[in-house]
Formats: structure tokens, C-alpha cells, sequence
């Protein structure tokens, strides 16, 4: 299956796609009004510290607070007679933080003091005294080599991580890698010396530099770059390697994602309901404490009887769960609700094949047996907002709740500001609405019963406007003996 990554910038945005047999499994963005600072370095100074949580808020120069947890906090800062996970700052405190988790919805950002600084093929930890190899290498003798290869490289100054590419490279090749990160923290500390707090003081790869750098482009085929200035510098950076011969330059008159059918599959991803090839469709909803996924049969009816029909479409949805939560970048809590089924078998075949699909995720997950209601939950870790959230913005009228008030209640709403007005002391009120609200009124005559009524003797004018929103109208009182109004005002009676 062939697989592509495309990069392209619009402005100070930049777009990162990655396809597997033209089918879209990552997207990234990056925007220049974006909260996405996670790996950024900052000078910041400690606002309060809460005793009982362990915990600690940090002024470092953005709109809210970051959050700094005791186990954030190395060893060396905390001082040789303090136990681990024991917080040892105190407000006004200066303190060098870098942002392990960006800022999402109404929580601030995450901040730690144990600092890295990743490369493509190992991480270095400055204020760590540990080494450690990836989880996703399993093989026990090449863990054995790599320990001992990241001890050497951590010569006992700081620690080391080795990523998955490091078995394919050379020692003298990491060792070059491990000195230029030491250069970078380097460069940090003096940095520091001279900042004020909310400085930044080291700031992170952009989407296209991390996504080189994070992914295994061994069985990648193509790399497309839409803006020349990208180009160059990837191309410089690629002079020596065999990726080299991978990168293409787009310069075609389509814009380059909606030339390989890329936006429209971006633009698909802000709907709830992802259709699957088999008729089924699953349902995404994001709240605040998790997101729920149901699935749904839809039109497939299958033809071998209900337990196989179901059981083959939530085989189905796995997959399709797996491939939306990385590429809708959701993380978190994930809850899913599978379709019953009777068979056991089956229920840890639909668990198997989830875990299988989400291995293929750079995020860790964690997947949890099925229960007797057919709910499955995992998590997958969450480091910055999900792309949904960057996409789009809450809607001035609902709020972000998807919903707008009915018009009975809307009715109900004009018919409480009409009596308090009569109730001040007015002959006369005149009400300008939203057109639809007007004939849904008209129509099922709901004021008929208060003109005749507790309202004899007085006067409503409506006003219908096309252009108002469905919740928007005014209700203003005048005792004037004549009045003017448009054409368009209609007396009720």
C-alpha cells in the first residue's frame, strides 16, 4: 500500500496530511493563532502552590496558568533530602518549564521541568539521570545493545531515550545527534539567563519538521511540498540521506490538497457520522470528560443471520474507530458502544481486532475488555487539541450545543416580553422577529386566545424580518396615537 505525506503552507498555517493508499491517516495543523506550544521552552515564575494536590500554577506568559505537577519536577530541582513526587517550589519561585501538554478548551497547559529535547532518533533528558529504550522495540538482545549504547551516549550527564529508528543507525551517527541536542539545551540555559518571565525560550520543531523527524520513512513513497521555502530546507536537510530521491516538489496550478483529494476528506472529518463501506455508520460525540462512539447498522442487513451481521460490522467499525481517533487526533477517554452480541468469542474478536489497528498509533493506547453492555473504553494520550476543535469555532447562537430554542418556546418568550410590556403601562406593542417564528405564530394562531382576551383593547404590531436570527426579536412599547411602521407589520386580531 502506498504511502504519502504532503506538506503545505497558507499563510503562517501549515497543512501535513499523511495517506495510506489515498486514503487520509493524519492531519496536522498548525496556525498562527493556534494553542498547539507543546515542546516549547518557557521562563516562567510560580503563582500559588496547592499543598494538598501536590500541584502548582505557573505564570509563563500565555493567557491562562499552566499546571505543574510535583512529579514534573526533577530531582535535582527538588533537592537531595526531598522524596520523589514532594513539591519543592514556592510562589515567586523563577522556574524554566516546557509545555508537556498544550492548553485545551478551559484547561491551561501542562508544564513540566524534567525537559527533552527529541531527535529523530534518540531523546535527551538533561535533568534525568535514566536511560531507556522504546516500548515498541520488543526484541530482549536489541533492547540489551541499546541500553548499553544509551548509557555510553548518556556518559553520566543526563539521560537517554533511544527511539524506534535508532537500531538502523550508527553509533557515531547518534553520538552527533545526542551532541547537537546538548548544544540545544545548551543554547537554552543562556537564553534563560537573559529572559524575563513568559519568554520563550526555546520553541519546538514546526508540524513538518516533527513529522520527519517522528515518522519511519523507510516505506514512505512519496513526500509532497506545496511551498518552495519548505522545500529547500527539507531538501538541504535530506542532501545525504536515501529520502532524498522521495521529496517531489508540487508547483501545479490546483492547490496541491485539493489536487489529491485531501480537502474534502479534511472537510469530512468536522462531521459526527463517518459512513462505513458496508452501510453501517458510526456516531462521534465529544464532550468535556470523553468522547462517545456508537455504532449503528444502518442499512446492512447482512445475510447470514443477526449475530454474524452484527458481529462483521463491528469487526468493520474497530477498524474505522482506530484510523478516526488518530486521525481526528482524540485523546483522552474514549468510550465505544459496540452493537450486542451473544457469542464471547466474538466480543474478544471485535477487542483484538481494536488493539491490532490501534498499534499502528505513534499515541499510546489502552484498551479495556468489553463490558456486558457491549461498551469498550480505552484511552490515548492526549497532547494537544483535536483537530475538530482547530478547524472549527462554537457557533455564535447555539454556543457550541448544536441546538437553538424551538419555536414554541421562542413563542412562549414573545408572548412573557409582550405582557411585561403591556404590564408598564403600554397601549401598544410593537414585536420585530425572525420571519419563521412570525407565520410559525401566525399559523398556529398562538396568541389568539390572549388578543381576544387579557390583551382586548391593546395593540400588537409584528414586524417580520428575514434576516434575523431564529432567537433574536424585540418587543418595544409606545403610546403614540399614530405611529409609523413598514409595510410589512401585520396587527394581530
Amino acid at each position: 500500500m502506498q504511502k504519502n505525506m504532503y506538506f503545505d503552507y497558507f499563510g503562517e498555517d501549515c497543512f501535513a496530511a499523511v495517506t495510506e493508499g489515498g486514503q487520509l491517516v493524519e492531519f496536522h495543523l498548525d496556525t498562527d493563532s493556534s494553542t498547539e506550544i507543546s515542546g516549547n521552552i518557557y521562563k516562567g515564575r510560580v503563582v500559588n502552590v496547592l499543598e494538598g494536590m501536590q500541584a502548582a500554577f505557573v505564570a509563563f506568559g500565555r493567557e491562562k496558568n499552566g499546571y505543574l505537577y510535583a512529579g514534573d519536577i526533577p530531582a535535582e530541582a527538588a533537592g537531595a533530602a526531598v522524596e520523589p513526587m514532594q513539591l519543592n517550589v514556592k510562589a515567586g519561585d523563577e522556574v524554566m518549564v516546557q509545555v508537556a501538554k498544550s492548553p485545551i478548551g478551559s484547561k491551561g497547559a501542562r508544564l513540566s521541568m524534567c525537559l527533552s529535547f527529541v531527535g529523530k532518533n534518540v531523546i535527551f533528558l538533561p535533568r534525568a539521570e535514566f536511560c531507556a529504550v522504546s516500548r515498541k522495540i520488543t526484541d530482549e538482545e536489541l533492547r540489551v545493545r541499546l541500553m548499553k549504547q544509551a548509557e555510553k551516549l548518556a556518559g553520566g550527564d543526563g539521560g537517554i531515550v533511544m527511539r524506534t529508528n535508532a537500531p538502523n543507525v550508527k553509533f557515531a551517527d547518534l553520538k552527533d545527534e545526542v551532541k547537537y541536542l546538548r548544544g540545544l539545551y545548551a543554547e537554552a540555559l543562556e537564553a534563560y539567563k537573559n529572559a524575563s518571565v513568559g519568554d520563550l525560550i526555546y520553541r519546538d520543531a514546526d508540524v513538518h519538521v516533527r513529522l520527519l523527524r517522528d515518522f519511519d520513512l523507510s516505506d514512505v513513497d512519496k513526500i509532497y511540498i506545496g511551498d518552495d521555502k519548505i522545500y529547500q530546507r527539507v531538501e538541504a536537510a535530506f542532501r545525504r540521506t536515501r529520502s532524498k530521491s522521495k521529496l517531489v516538489r508540487y508547483d501545479g496550478e490546483r492547490e496541491m490538497f485539493e489536487y489529491f483529494g485531501l480537502e474534502e476528506q479534511v472537510y469530512r472529518l468536522m462531521s459526527a457520522r463517518v459512513p462505513l463501506e458496508n452501510g453501517a455508520y458510526l456516531i462521534f460525540d465529544r464532550t468535556e470528560a470523553l468522547t462517545a462512539i456508537d455504532v449503528n447498522t444502518g442499512k446492512f442487513t447482512g445475510g447470514s443471520g443477526l449475530e454474524d451481521t452484527v458481529f462483521r460490522t463491528n469487526l468493520l467499525a474497530a477498524k474505522e474507530i482506530a484510523r478516526q481517533v488518530r486521525l481526528r487526533n482524540l485523546g483522552g477517554i474514549v468510550v465505544v458502544d459496540f452493537i450486542d452480541m451473544v457469542s464471547e468469542e466474538h466480543r474478544a474478536a471485535v477487542v483484538k481486532e481494536l488493539e491490532d489497528h490501534l498499534r499502528e498509533d505513534r499515541a499510546k493506547c489502552n484498551v479495556t475488555a468489553m463490558t456486558e453492555l457491549g461498551l469498550v473504553q480505552f484511552t490515548r494520550k492526549k497532547v494537544k487539541s483535536d483537530i475538530v476543535s482547530m478547524l472549527t469555532k462554537k457557533c455564535v447562537h447555539c454556543k457550541g450545543s448544536g441546538y437553538i430554542i424551538s419555536d414554541s418556546y421562542m413563542a412562549f418568550k414573545v408572548k412573557c416580553a409582550i405582557k411585561k410590556c403591556f404590564a408598564e403601562g403600554y397601549e401598544n406593542a410593537i414585536v420585530e422577529l425572525n420571519y419563521g417564528l412570525f407565520a410559525y405564530i401566525l399559523s398556529r394562531r398562538r396568541f389568539t386566545d390572549s388578543v381576544n382576551g387579557e390583551w382586548r383593547g391593546r395593540r400588537v404590531y409584528m414586524i417580520p424580518h428575514k434576516t434575523y436570527h431564529d432567537e433574536y426579536f424585540t418587543v418595544r412599547g409606545d403610546n403614540s396615537s399614530v405611529m409609523t411602521l413598514p409595510e410589512t407589520a401585520r396587527l394581530l386580531y
